[in-house]
């Protein structure tokens, strides 16, 4: 089987710099914060934070996981684009090699923010990847792209 992928774009009527600062550049330290029932730390294990380096995510007591590493694979401040690569960890369930991730955040007509994420799923062999455990994991990013807006709509001078 081929490798799968999955496109997805969330709105948010926050603007883009803010969203990137907050979704991307403190990752780290936010979303063990605003949404700890699904990410319990973040630790930067090798390197700065740019491209390279990489970070074990520990999932909190909501997730069916446990943890990832992902690897840093590029970083553009400037036009608020991230991609990254989950390496290791319970989340490729033995089935992928990898997942590679690829979020833009673009400014939507009328203000805020359009959060657009590509995902490649990459299977291990032939083995076929069930595309109904995708959609779910899709639906929980979504529901930490709400729960990261709600945050910073009640925090209005955080991230500017």
């Amino acid at each position: 089987m081929g490798v799968i992928t999955y496109e997805m774009e969330v709105p948010t009527t926050i603007p883009p710099a803010r969203i990137f600062k907050a979704f991307v550049l403190d990752f780290d330290n936010l979303f063990p914060k605003v949404v700890p029932q699904a990410i319990k730390s973040c630790e930067l294990i090798e390197g700065d934070g740019g491209p390279g380096s990489i970070k074990k995510v520990t999932f909190g007591e909501g997730s069916q996981f446990k943890y990832v590493k992902h690897r840093v694979d590029g970083i553009d401040k400037e036009n608020f684009s991230y991609s990254y690569s989950v390496i290791e960890g319970d989340a490729l369930m033995n089935t992928l090699e990898k997942i590679c991730y690829e979020n833009k955040f673009v400014p939507a007509p009328g203000g805020g923010t359009i959060c657009k994420s590509t995902s490649k799923y990459y299977p291990k062999g032939d083995i076929e990847i069930n595309e109904e455990q995708i959609k779910v994991g899709k639906e929980k990013a979504a529901g930490m792209y709400q729960a990261v807006e709600a945050y910073l709509l009640a925090n209005p001078d955080l991230y500017n």
